[in-house]
Protein backbone atom coordinates (compact mmCIF):
# COMPACT_ATOMS: atom_id res chain seq x y z
CA UNK A 1 0.00 0.00 0.00
CA UNK A 2 3.29 2.03 0.93
CA UNK A 3 4.22 2.62 -2.94
CA UNK A 4 1.19 4.62 -3.61
CA UNK A 5 2.53 7.47 -1.88
CA UNK A 6 5.70 7.13 -3.68
CA UNK A 7 6.25 9.32 -6.51
CA UNK A 8 8.01 6.39 -8.50
CA UNK A 9 5.06 4.10 -8.45
CA UNK A 10 3.13 6.34 -10.54
CA UNK A 11 5.97 7.37 -12.69
CA UNK A 12 6.02 3.79 -13.64
CA UNK A 13 2.23 3.51 -14.32
CA UNK A 14 2.47 6.47 -16.39
CA UNK A 15 5.86 5.20 -18.41
CA UNK A 16 3.28 1.96 -18.95
CA UNK A 17 0.25 3.54 -19.96
CA UNK A 18 -1.12 1.67 -16.99
CA UNK A 19 -3.73 3.73 -15.67
CA UNK A 20 -7.10 1.58 -16.52
CA UNK A 21 -9.41 4.13 -14.71
CA UNK A 22 -7.75 6.95 -16.65
CA UNK A 23 -11.04 8.06 -19.36
CA UNK A 24 -9.16 9.93 -21.93
CA UNK A 25 -11.14 13.16 -21.89
CA UNK A 26 -12.92 15.64 -19.86
CA UNK A 27 -15.01 14.40 -16.67
CA UNK A 28 -19.09 14.87 -18.22
CA UNK A 29 -19.74 15.77 -14.99
CA UNK A 30 -17.07 18.34 -14.15
CA UNK A 31 -17.07 19.43 -17.85
CA UNK A 32 -20.97 20.64 -17.22
CA UNK A 33 -19.86 22.09 -13.41
CA UNK A 34 -16.76 24.34 -15.45
CA UNK A 35 -19.65 25.05 -18.42
CA UNK A 36 -22.19 27.03 -15.88
CA UNK A 37 -19.45 29.12 -13.77
CA UNK A 38 -19.49 32.71 -14.84
CA UNK A 39 -17.03 35.01 -16.59
CA UNK A 40 -15.98 36.49 -13.42
CA UNK A 41 -14.79 32.86 -12.27
CA UNK A 42 -12.08 32.69 -15.00
CA UNK A 43 -9.60 34.61 -12.88
CA UNK A 44 -10.15 32.72 -10.00
CA UNK A 45 -7.06 30.50 -8.64
CA UNK A 46 -7.88 26.61 -9.02
CA UNK A 47 -6.12 23.80 -7.86
CA UNK A 48 -6.07 20.36 -9.68
CA UNK A 49 -3.95 17.79 -7.18
CA UNK A 50 -3.03 14.30 -8.16
CA UNK A 51 -4.06 15.78 -11.36
CA UNK A 52 -2.52 12.83 -13.64
CA UNK A 53 -3.06 13.15 -17.55
CA UNK A 54 -5.13 16.57 -16.43
CA UNK A 55 -7.69 17.15 -18.91
CA UNK A 56 -9.92 18.92 -17.01
CA UNK A 57 -6.59 21.14 -16.68
CA UNK A 58 -6.54 21.45 -20.36
CA UNK A 59 -10.06 21.76 -20.82
CA UNK A 60 -10.23 25.11 -17.99
CA UNK A 61 -6.98 26.38 -19.99
CA UNK A 62 -9.07 25.90 -23.23
CA UNK A 63 -11.96 27.91 -21.87
CA UNK A 64 -9.98 30.95 -20.70
CA UNK A 65 -9.46 30.41 -17.04
CA UNK A 66 -6.35 32.14 -16.17
CA UNK A 67 -4.48 31.08 -12.37
CA UNK A 68 -4.98 27.49 -12.84
CA UNK A 69 -2.60 25.12 -10.98
CA UNK A 70 -1.81 21.55 -11.84
CA UNK A 71 -0.11 19.63 -9.15
CA UNK A 72 1.93 15.54 -9.46
CA UNK A 73 4.21 14.27 -7.71
CA UNK A 74 5.23 11.50 -11.23
CA UNK A 75 7.00 14.05 -13.89
CA UNK A 76 5.49 11.90 -16.88
CA UNK A 77 2.05 13.27 -16.78
CA UNK A 78 3.24 16.85 -15.99
CA UNK A 79 5.78 16.91 -19.17
CA UNK A 80 3.39 15.53 -21.69
CA UNK A 81 0.74 17.68 -20.16
CA UNK A 82 3.05 21.04 -20.97
CA UNK A 83 3.94 19.42 -24.36
CA UNK A 84 0.15 19.44 -25.49
CA UNK A 85 -0.22 23.13 -23.97
CA UNK A 86 3.20 24.80 -24.63
CA UNK A 87 1.40 28.02 -23.55
CA UNK A 88 -0.12 26.80 -20.17
CA UNK A 89 2.12 28.52 -17.49
CA UNK A 90 5.05 26.72 -16.45
CA UNK A 91 4.68 28.34 -13.10
CA UNK A 92 1.14 26.68 -12.17
CA UNK A 93 2.98 23.12 -13.41
CA UNK A 94 4.21 21.75 -9.89
CA UNK A 95 5.93 18.36 -9.78
CA UNK A 96 5.34 18.13 -5.91
CA UNK A 97 3.65 15.79 -3.14
CA UNK A 98 0.42 17.28 -2.62
CA UNK A 99 0.86 16.76 1.04
CA UNK A 100 4.08 19.11 1.22
CA UNK A 101 2.32 21.79 -0.14
CA UNK A 102 2.70 24.92 1.94
CA UNK A 103 -0.31 26.86 3.07
CA UNK A 104 1.16 29.87 3.30
CA UNK A 105 2.69 29.53 -0.40
CA UNK A 106 -0.29 28.28 -1.87
CA UNK A 107 -4.37 29.44 -1.03
CA UNK A 108 -7.08 28.63 -3.66
CA UNK A 109 -10.26 29.58 -4.56
CA UNK A 110 -11.56 26.64 -5.73
CA UNK A 111 -10.07 22.60 -5.76
CA UNK A 112 -11.47 20.53 -8.75
CA UNK A 113 -11.45 16.87 -6.97
CA UNK A 114 -11.07 13.96 -10.15
CA UNK A 115 -9.10 10.61 -9.16
CA UNK A 116 -6.78 12.15 -6.81
CA UNK A 117 -8.95 11.15 -3.82
CA UNK A 118 -9.51 7.63 -5.07
CA UNK A 119 -5.53 6.98 -5.77
CA UNK A 120 -4.03 8.39 -2.58
CA UNK A 121 -3.57 5.43 0.32
CA UNK A 122 -7.01 5.17 1.86
CA UNK A 123 -5.38 5.77 5.52
CA UNK A 124 -4.52 9.40 4.58
CA UNK A 125 -7.85 10.31 3.88
CA UNK A 126 -8.24 12.72 6.82
CA UNK A 127 -4.91 14.25 6.14
CA UNK A 128 -6.32 14.84 2.86
CA UNK A 129 -9.50 16.43 4.16
CA UNK A 130 -7.34 18.18 6.71
CA UNK A 131 -4.68 19.90 3.79
CA UNK A 132 -7.70 20.49 1.29
CA UNK A 133 -9.07 22.17 3.65
CA UNK A 134 -5.88 24.89 4.82
CA UNK A 135 -5.02 24.93 1.15
CA UNK A 136 -8.41 26.85 0.44
CA UNK A 137 -9.06 30.61 0.86
CA UNK A 138 -11.83 31.65 3.01
CA UNK A 139 -14.91 29.54 1.73
CA UNK A 140 -12.85 28.34 -0.54
CA UNK A 141 -15.11 25.38 -2.37
CA UNK A 142 -13.82 21.77 -3.01
CA UNK A 143 -15.76 20.22 -6.07
CA UNK A 144 -15.52 17.34 -7.89
CA UNK A 145 -15.82 13.33 -7.82
CA UNK A 146 -15.57 10.63 -5.54
CA UNK A 147 -16.33 7.13 -6.40
CA UNK A 148 -19.65 5.46 -4.65
CA UNK A 149 -18.59 1.91 -5.14
CA UNK A 150 -16.56 -0.37 -2.74
CA UNK A 151 -14.29 -1.88 -4.79
CA UNK A 152 -12.49 -4.48 -2.30
CA UNK A 153 -8.69 -4.58 -3.25
CA UNK A 154 -5.67 -3.00 -2.11
CA UNK A 155 -4.44 -1.31 -5.39
CA UNK A 156 -5.88 2.30 -6.72
CA UNK A 157 -8.50 3.14 -7.44
CA UNK A 158 -9.42 2.84 -3.81
CA UNK A 159 -13.30 3.14 -3.14
CA UNK A 160 -15.89 4.18 -0.72
CA UNK A 161 -19.49 4.91 0.27
CA UNK A 162 -20.90 8.41 0.76
CA UNK A 163 -21.39 7.37 4.92
CA UNK A 164 -17.70 7.20 5.25
CA UNK A 165 -17.17 10.43 2.93
CA UNK A 166 -19.71 12.58 5.26
CA UNK A 167 -17.95 11.52 8.12
CA UNK A 168 -14.18 12.40 7.09
CA UNK A 169 -15.27 15.89 5.79
CA UNK A 170 -17.70 17.07 8.05
CA UNK A 171 -14.76 17.62 10.22
CA UNK A 172 -13.55 20.61 7.62
CA UNK A 173 -16.09 21.23 4.97
CA UNK A 174 -20.11 22.25 5.03
CA UNK A 175 -21.28 19.45 2.61
CA UNK A 176 -23.66 21.14 -0.12
CA UNK A 177 -24.08 18.83 -2.46
CA UNK A 178 -22.91 14.85 -2.20
CA UNK A 179 -25.15 13.33 -4.81
CA UNK A 180 -25.35 10.74 -6.63
CA UNK A 181 -23.89 11.82 -10.29
CA UNK A 182 -26.36 11.56 -13.24
CA UNK A 183 -24.46 12.74 -16.14
CA UNK A 184 -21.27 10.68 -15.11
CA UNK A 185 -19.47 8.95 -18.21
CA UNK A 186 -20.62 5.57 -19.22
CA UNK A 187 -18.04 3.72 -17.86
CA UNK A 188 -18.82 5.00 -14.49
CA UNK A 189 -22.71 5.32 -14.55
CA UNK A 190 -23.93 4.47 -11.25
CA UNK A 191 -20.60 4.88 -9.49
CA UNK A 192 -19.56 8.62 -8.54
CA UNK A 193 -20.89 11.03 -6.68
CA UNK A 194 -21.13 14.65 -7.64
CA UNK A 195 -19.61 17.04 -4.46
CA UNK A 196 -19.40 20.47 -3.77
CA UNK A 197 -18.65 21.43 -0.22
CA UNK A 198 -17.32 24.75 1.24
CA UNK A 199 -14.70 25.09 3.80
CA UNK A 200 -15.35 26.05 7.42
CA UNK A 201 -14.29 29.32 8.89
Amino acid sequence: MEQVSEAKFWQQRYEQDSIGWDMGEVSPPLKAYIDQLPESAKDQAILVAGAGNAYEVGYLHEQGFTDVTLVDFAPAPIAAFAQRYPKFPTKNLICADFFTLSAEDHQFDWVLEQTFFCAIDPSRRDEYVKQMAALLKPNGKLVGLLFDKVFGRDEPPFGGTKAEYQQRFESHFEIDIMAPSHNSHSARQGSELFIKMRVKG
